[in-house]
C-alpha cells in the first residue's frame, strides 16, 4: 500500500546534523580504485591521481603541525581541492572516495545541507564543531545569494586556519560562482576569498547517466499510475502541485529523511513548475531521491519539461540541467516487484 510525501514532516535534531554528514548509500563502496577513467578524457586519471595525494595530504595535516619555538606544535593550515566539471563525470565519486580515505571524524554534504548546519546550531557552534574534522567534503557547491556567500567564506576561511582540509565539487570555477546573479561588490570579494583557499582540478567527460540508455519513458495514465503505486510496497503516490506545496513547508535540509525508506515515487500531473522558488525546491528533492536510488515515474507532462526554457536561460541553469538529468536517470530505474 502506497503512503503520500505530503503527510511526513521529518525534524532533524540539531545535535544530530554534524553526526549525518556522511555520503549517500550508493557511494557507500566506491574509492579511487573503482573509479574508471575514460581513455578519451586524460583530465579524469589526472583528477583521481590528484585526488589520491590530497587525502595522503589531509592525514598529515591532522596528524601533526609544524613545530615551532620550543619545540611547540603550531597548527597546519587545512588543504583545498575544487573539482570543477560537467554533469555525471564522477566528481561525487571522486569526493566520497576523499571522504573514505581521510581520517574520522570527517564531514560530508551539499551546499544546501552545510548552510543548515551553521544555520541551526549557530556560527561559533559549528566552527567548533567541524573544526574537529579532518576533511570537509561539500558536494553541489553553488552559490544563490550575497548572504550565504558571506556566511561560506567565513566558515571554510575559520575551518581552514583551524587544520581543517576541504574539497568541493560544482559545474561551475570557483572564481565564477554566482556569475550572472548578483553584482555586487561585497559579493565579488567574497568570491575571490573562497577562490584561493581552493587548487582547482578540472574533470572532463559526458554525462554517464546518459552513456548508452534509452530516452527516458513517456508518462503514464494517471489510472495505471495509481494501480503501479497499489502495486509497490513502499511507494508513495503524490499530486505535483500538492507536493510542491508540501515542499514549501519544509526546510531543504529535511528533504532526505521525506524520502527516507521510500521504495519509488509516483507523481500525478507533473508540469512546468510555476516559479523560480518552486524550481528550486523540486532541485533539491531530485538531488535527495538520486542519492537514495529512488525510481521515479510520472503522469503529466515528461520529467524535462518541469525547467521552462526561460529558467533554463537564467542563473541556476547549471541546477536544473543537472536536477534533469538525475530525474531521467530515475525514471529509467527498475521499480522493485511486489
Amino acid at each position: 500500500m502506497h503512503s503520500r510525501l505530503v503527510d511526513r514532516s521529518p525534524v532533524v535534531p540539531a545535535d544530530q546534523l554534524t553526526a549525518q554528514m556522511v555520503p549517500p548509500a550508493m557511494f557507500d563502496e566506491v574509492s579511487f580504485a573503482s573509479y574508471i577513467p575514460d581513455p578519451n578524457e586524460p583530465s579524469q586519471k589526472a583528477a583521481v591521481e590528484t585526488a589520491e595525494k590530497f587525502a595522503e595530504k589531509v592525514g598529515k595535516i591532522r596528524s601533526g603541525g609544524k613545530r615551532g619555538l620550543f619545540g611547540k606544535k603550531t597548527q597546519a593550515t587545512g588543504a583545498g581541492l575544487y573539482l570543477d566539471g560537467g554533469f555525471g563525470v564522477g566528481k561525487t565519486h571522486l569526493l566520497a572516495s576523499i571522504y573514505h580515505s581521510s581520517p574520522s571524524p570527517k564531514a560530508f554534504g551539499t551546499f544546501v545541507e552545510l548552510t543548515h548546519v551553521v544555520g541551526a546550531l549557530g556560527f561559533n557552534q559549528a566552527v567548533e564543531q567541524l573544526s574537529q574534522h579532518s576533511v570537509l567534503c561539500i558536494d553541489e557547491f553553488e552559490l544563490d545569494d550575497p548572504g550565504d556567500t558571506m556566511l561560506v567564506s567565513r566558515l571554510l576561511s575559520e575551518l581552514s586556519a583551524r587544520g581543517v582540509s576541504i574539497v568541493a565539487t560544482s559545474n561551475t570555477l570557483p572564481g565564477q560562482l554566482g556569475e550572472g546573479r548578483f553584482a555586487a561588490q561585497d559579493f565579488l570579494r567574497e568570491i575571490k576569498k573562497l577562490g584561493s583557499i581552493f587548487e582547482t582540478i578540472r574533470v572532463d567527460g559526458p554525462d554517464y547517466r546518459h552513456r548508452d540508455l534509452p530516452p527516458a519513458p513517456d508518462p503514464v495514465s494517471s489510472d495505471e499510475l495509481v494501480a503501479l503505486a497499489e502495486a509497490t510496497p513502499g511507494s508513495t503516490l503524490d499530486s505535483f502541485d500538492e507536493l510542491c506545496t508540501h515542499l514549501s513547508t519544509l526546510h531543504p535540509s529535511r528533504y532526505k529523511l521525506l524520502v527516507d525508506d521510500v521504495s519509488a515515487v509516483y507523481l500525478d500531473g507533473v508540469h512546468a513548475a510555476p516559479d523560480q522558488s518552486v524550481a528550486l525546491r523540486l532541485v533539491v528533492l531530485a538531488d535527495r531521491l538520486y542519492d537514495a536510488s529512488i525510481p521515479v515515474t510520472v503522469s503529466g507532462e515528461k520529467l524535462d519539461q518541469i525547467f521552462t526554457a526561460e529558467m533554463l536561460a537564467g542563473g541556476y541553469r547549471k541546477k536544473y540541467l543537472r536536477a534533469t538529468s538525475r530525474l531521467l536517470a530515475l525514471s529509467r530505474f527498475e521499480v522493485a516487484a511486489g
